[in-house]
């Protein structure tokens, strides 16, 4: 079913593209050979609603035009006939309209609500100019800027200079270059973000202004507006595991910090939003397909067409296979997705109804074994290559794993398997031209399987192996006097010559089932008026309620340190060199390492009101509030341990497993977030900004997978502030962002597995943190065609009251301060330079990135070092006739072995130091992609 509906897909902006040509007017695709502003061209625009022809104006011109949509499609337009420039063609259209130009480029218009006692006199007959180009108009000194209305619950436009918070942009070109790798590399375009995208196309660790909690707990990923999964910060389901980008998203906008502590559940950190395509603002067809390295393989497609004034029908998706950068000997990833979508707008009442849904299959890329060289430097281990190979393999895939209910199947190649359908639906009811009630929906469905190779320890010769097994075999069988470490598929007998290296690692085989049923809804009602200035209120509710049930077991096997690893027995051997038992069984050095069965829900519940005040021309103060409840439910299986009865292998002794009896849980907590901003605009293009926020984090439900009664689980107070600048010139513009992030009585779990015991060893700590830093992002178009764009972040995160008791092999524990110590994985200083040049008139581009990052730690006593390292990244894009575009994509171009993340199973609070050998995830190797694009 699955695969008729993606030949659907790819049949479908054929099909689309038919019905668009014949409801089109002829003279609306006889497009001018020579794009510009400054060209004539020939216009036929009916009379009627503004906003129909304002899109049209967009089609005929041949640039992408951003307005009011609501306040437009409540006017009329005269109809506009004839041979002109663009410009006076738009001039004409908004005569007598409460709409100015803000911006008009190239291939970019944007518009925004004119000044009161400013409209432009009513409408009069355009002037047809003749065919000879006139000289344009010198470019003003300060340009336009562009109208945002992102990161706020009202609204109401204002200007870049006039937000009191820090906003990205991220445009569609990007999104689908970028999003197409993974999500967290799309969030590497953002400020203040330090990304490990890592792990594949999902599972990765996003962190914000050194905010300390990993995956998606701290910034939230919206989908027009509404959260794409409420908590994104629930264990083994980050919210970008069931989230990908495609044709349909025309953009993407990020909030950094600021109102998105408020205004978006657990976002601390900031929000992503991702605003799909409208196909009554954005009718047309975008097909693309892309091959690259690796076996990639994707195609995208979207279709969207205007069914009446009033109505549009969209669809769009993808569908992508690959290898992976880093061979499993089988596909690593191949799945697609589907979305269908209906727009209606009036003018007055506005409905935006679609259905996603997303199958898909993913690898988890995890630690790979390396080590300090003799000078500290990270280097590869001989016959493994840190960046192309992984410890994933064949002989991992369809391996029975033994419970007392019975073998059951493993299929690492399943790795993170998504089936997961989203139904959303928002409206939007004018009342009068001030007040409004909206309403945004959202429900999902679906499970969650994750199949994942999770490396453990260190690396170690087979000799220092058997030497620290030999205790567990003469315990078990006393007349043992030898060991031997033999292949578990074939018993060939395992030595340095097998691998090229006579390594041996420990990894857990984890399997997790996730199904999950969330419904969600904000209802706002918004308003205007004028009380000692301006106002903007908001006020509204958010509402949510999450069932889900979590089910993990895993085995721990023992594998040779190789590309595609092979699990491997050690055999007790008597004087005579006879078998007397195994440590292992098929390579399971512990099956039933680890268990969890438990069933939750939640139910939460927001109320939150906005005021933005607008004092005078230049003042601005902006008001935020939430109060916020969690009820978490459910039960939580007991565990013990079984003997599964084999005599001749100890790897059954102790089989973790349910009992059948269930741990009630049943908690609340609840907590009040505010805010509090001001703006100040000295001059135009010019705009500074203040604010505090003070907000906090509620526990999340699969905080009690493991612990029912979770008695070190309370809210987290979080103080936040910044104060920034923005400069907006002709030829130039710049953001600084100054921030400190402030944690209260955070939780950190050293969540270790011991591979004497082959269990997990956690304890916790409760402890502060703080960071100040300085996010800086800019552009700057230089001498001719030359543009560079770049962003940097200084940050300082540090421990505070950070004390904890180091345990060793023997249990006996010792105090241990990290006061003052460095966040884990957070690298101090950020860099990003991205120059560009475009060539003829802009239907050519060559662009590079260059990446630094400075050394970061993967423990918190800050002893296993993870060094700074550089990328550089460069992409061509290049337009073809026949609305046709070429580009190109490479990564990492020098292969560098830049190290993300260490392995936090050895330990996150002491990982034992920077020598030796050790496991850590790296960069992925050099990659290229190639895409030819059709748009319509």
């Amino acid at each position: 079913m699955y695969k008729r509906a993606m030949r659907l897909l790819a049949a479908a902006p054929c099909a689309v593209t038919a019905l668009a040509c014949t409801v089109q007017p002829l003279a609306a695709r006889e497009q001018e050979a020579v794009q510009g502003p400054t060209q004539v061209r020939t216009f036929d625009i009916p009379a009627g609603n503004l906003a129909s022809a304002l899109d049209e104006f967009g089609h005929q011109a041949g640039v992408q035009i951003l307005y009011p949509y609501a306040q437009a499609a409540r006017l009329r337009s005269p109809g506009l006939h004839g041979r002109m420039r663009a410009r006076a063609a738009l001039d004409a259209l908004l005569r007598g309209q409460p709409l100015a130009v803000a911006r008009f480029e190239a291939s970019l218009v944007v518009l925004r609500p004119a000044p009161a006692g400013k409209l432009a006199p009513p409408p009069a007959p355009p002037r047809i100019t003749p065919p000879a180009p006139r000289p344009a108009a010198p470019p003003p000194v300060t340009p336009p800027e562009d109208i945002v209305v992102t990161g706020r619950a009202v609204n109401a436009p204002l200007l870049r200079s006039e937000l009191s918070y820090a906003l990205t942009d991220i445009d569609h070109g990007t999104v689908m270059r970028e999003g197409a790798v993974s999500t967290a590399a799309l969030f590497q375009q953002i400020p203040g973000f330090w990304v490990e995208a890592s792990g594949g196309e999902a599972s990765n660790n996003v962190r914000a202004r050194g905010i300390p909690t990993d995956g998606y707990s701290s910034v939230a990923i919206l989908e027009d507006g509404l959260p794409v999964q409420y908590d994104g910060g629930l264990g083994y389901l980050n919210t970008d595991q069931v989230f990908r980008t495609d044709a349909s998203v025309e953009r993407a906008e990020a909030v950094r910090g600021g109102p998105s502590a408020v205004f978006v559940p657990n976002a601390p950190g900031g929000s992503v939003n991702f605003l799909t395509r409208n196909p009554l603002k954005h009718p047309g067809v975008d097909l693309s397909m892309t091959g690259g390295s690796f076996g990639y393989a994707r195609i995208d497609g979207y279709a969207g067409v205007r069914l009446g004034p009033n109505l549009g029908l969209g669809l769009g998706g993808f569908y992508r296979t690959d290898a992976g950068p880093r061979d499993p000997g089988y596909n690593a990833d191949r799945g697609g997705q589907l979305r269908a979508s209906l727009a209606y707008d009036d003018g007055r009442l506005k409905i935006d109804a679609n259905v996603k849904h997303l199958d898909d299959r993913v690898i988890l890329y995890l630690p790979v074994p390396l080590q300090f060289g003799a000078n500290g430097r990270v280097e590869p281990i001989h016959g493994f290559d840190p960046l192309r190979d992984t410890l994933a393999g064949p002989d991992n895939v369809h391996v029975a794993f033994l419970t007392p209910q019975g073998p059951q199947d493993f299929d690492l190649s399943q790795g993170t398997t998504s089936r997961i359908t989203f139904y959303s639906l928002s409206a939007r009811l004018a009342l009068g031209s001030r007040s409004a009630i909206e309403l945004r929906t959202r429900l999902r469905t679906g499970t969650t399987r994750r199949s994942g190779l999770f490396p453990i320890g260190r690396p170690t010769t087979a000799e220092d192996y058997i030497a620290s097994a030999m205790g567990r075999l003469r315990a078990a069988w006393p007349d043992t006097t030898a060991a031997r470490i033999q292949y578990a598929d074939d018993g060939a007998a395992f030595t340095n010559a097998s691998n090229g290296n006579g390594l041996v690692v420990g990894a857990n085989l984890m399997a997790v089932q996730m199904p999950l049923r969330e419904g969600m809804a904000d209802a706002r009602f918004t308003t205007a008026f004028e009380l000692a200035g301006h106002h903007d209120l908001a006020i509204g509710t958010t509402f949510d309620a999450m069932d889900m049930k979590f089910d993990r077991q895993t085995g721990t096997v023992l594998l040779d340190v190789r590309g595609q690893a092979r699990r491997l027995d050690v055999l007790a051997l008597d004087s005579a060199g006879q078998v007397l038992g195994a440590l292992t069984d098929n390579g399971f050095v512990r099956y039933g390492s680890l268990y969890n069965s438990a069933t939750l829900n939640s139910r939460n519940v927001a109320i939150y009101g906005a005021d933005e005040w607008k004092l005078a021309p230049d003042w601005r103060l902006d008001f935020g509030a939430r109060w916020e409840h969690v009820r978490i439910g459910g039960g939580t299986e007991e565990t013990t341990t079984v003997d599964l009865g084999d005599a001749a292998t100890l790897a059954d002794d102790a089989v973790l497993t349910g009992t059948g009896v269930i741990d009630p849980v049943g908690k609340s907590y609840s907590g009040l977030s505010w805010t509090l901003a001001a703006n100040y605009r000295p001059a135009p293009g010019v705009g500074t900004f203040a604010r505090f926020t003070r907000t906090l984090r509620l526990p999340a439900p699969t905080d009690f997978t493991d612990n029912a009664q979770g008695t070190d689980l309370a809210p987290v107070p979080i103080t936040m502030a910044e104060a920034g600048l923005t400069l907006e010139r002709r030829s130039w513009n710049l953001t600084a962002v100054a921030f400190r992030s402030h944690f209260a009585r955070l939780p950190f779990t050293d969540y270790r597995f011991d591979t004497a015991s082959n269990a997990y060893i956690e304890q916790t700590s409760i402890a502060d943190t703080t960071t100040w830093g300085l996010e800086l992002s800019g552009q700057a178009r230089l001498a001719g065609p030359l543009r560079l764009d770049w962003q940097a972040t200084l940050q300082d995160p540090r421990y505070h009251n950070f004390r904890y008791t180091q345990l060793d092999e023997n249990g006996n524990g010792s105090p241990e301060d990290a006061d003052g110590h460095q966040l884990i994985r957070v690298p101090r200083l950020s860099l990003r330079a991205s120059p560009s040049l475009d060539l003829f008139g802009g239907k050519m581009t060559f662009a590079m990135d260059f990446l630094r990052f400075s050394q970061r730690f993967s423990d918190v006593v800050n002893t296993q070092r993870l060094p700074a390292y550089s990328m550089i990244n460069a992409r061509i894009r290049a337009a073809l006739p026949n609305r046709f575009e070429l580009s190109v994509q490479f990564s990492n171009i020098t292969n560098s072995l830049g190290l993300t993340e260490g392995n936090p199973r050895v330990g996150s609070f002491d990982a034992g130091g920077s020598t030796g050998y050790f496991l850590a995830r790296p960069e992925f190797a050099r990659a290229a992609r190639m895409t030819l694009a059709w748009r319509y």
